[in-house]
């Protein structure tokens, strides 16, 4: 099974999360940086190209074999996919329309949705958020694996199969640490995507639906532009909850990478992150980041020290005040 990871639980920390007080400091270093805040005009283009790009492809897949079909899913629309749900987490934060728009956001995530094949546009944003506003905290951060996913998936065999697994994981985590009752656009959003699923899968056969569905799954596991589910907030340096990542697939990603300088300014769409760090450098050069995404999921999987235990957690203070 390879080697069993060295941590048996996580990192909890007594410090509140870095980035409130990060944010404030750099303001009023660099109150310029304001001017950054706000929707990106060319955001919604971009996203309708790749929309319209997938859609294309599912009139094109039913003519061919099946390896060919999965190997694209993999290769091109796993990565077109993968792109859309960091367009989704863009629009999660009012990014596409801005804040004053917040209907027109949600219909550009739904819209954005179709091609990944499962609902989750709605139900992500409610999740990711509190993501932003609690980091680390026991119940209310649901990106930080359970402890039963901890000490299942702890040798080297185990945190590959749980990588293959992270988007079982990554749908159904929120819905056993934090379930909440579901909202009408939810339900809206379910009701759309699967009669999009339907309509695909009644009109052009099981290969156009499988390239959707097997691309969003394989784009989510091991695959180089996954690693950013690894690379965001693992602690590969002890103490550091947040990293950034400086590579190339920056360029397909809306630059999710720079994710100590979204974390800093959620109000900073993914286009403008580069002028964060170009603005105040002093603040994020020295911070442990990455440079490629396929060695930090090579690091996850062989290094002992690395596994899902290595988040940095907090107690909850709700649970704390009621213990007290």
């Amino acid at each position: 099974m390879g080697a069993h990871v060295s941590r048996a639980d996580f990192e909890w920390s007594t410090s509140d999360e870095p980035h409130a007080s990060r944010r404030k400091e750099i303001l009023e270093k660099y109150p310029q940086i304001k001017k950054l805040f706000g929707s990106d005009p060319n955001f919604k283009w971009i996203v309708s190209l790749m929309i319209t790009l997938q859609i294309a492809m599912i009139f094109v897949v039913p003519r061919l074999p099946w390896p060919l079909v999965i190997g694209l899913a993999y290769c091109f629309g796993g990565v077109i996919n993968h792109s859309l749900m960091l367009a989704i987490h863009e629009i999660s934060h009012n990014l596409a329309f801005g804040h004053a728009r917040p209907m027109a956001n949600r219909v550009l995530g739904m819209i954005a949705n179709l091609p990944i094949g499962i609902p989750f546009s709605v139900s992500f944003k409610k999740y990711h958020l509190e993501h932003h506003r609690y980091q680390g905290d026991e119940i209310l951060d649901t990106d930080i694996p359970t402890t039963l996913e901890a000490k299942l998936f702890c040798t080297t065999v185990g945190k590959v199969v749980w990588m293959f697994l992270q988007p079982l994981f990554y749908a159904l985590r929120p819905l056993f640490v934090r379930p909440l009752p579901p909202s009408m656009t939810e339900i809206i959003n379910v009701v759309i995507q699967l009669s999009f699923d339907f309509a695909v899968y009644y009109f052009l056969g099981a290969k156009a639906l499988v390239y959707l569905l097997a691309g969003s799954l394989l784009a989510m596991g091991i695959h180089p532009v996954a690693g950013h589910f690894i690379s965001e907030h693992y602690m590969f340096a002890k103490g550091f909850e947040t990293y950034s990542y400086y590579g190339p697939l920056n360029w397909i990603t809306f630059n999710v990478g720079y994710h100590n300088e979204h974390h800093d300014f959620p109000a900073v769409p993914g286009s403008r992150l580069p002028q964060v760090k170009a603005i105040a450098p002093e603040y994020y050069e020295n911070l442990p980041h990455h440079n490629s995404w396929v060695k930090v999921l090579y690091d996850f999987i062989m290094d002992p020290a690395i596994g899902p235990y290595a988040r940095v957690k907090r107690r909850n203070q709700s649970k704390v005040l009621k213990e007290e």
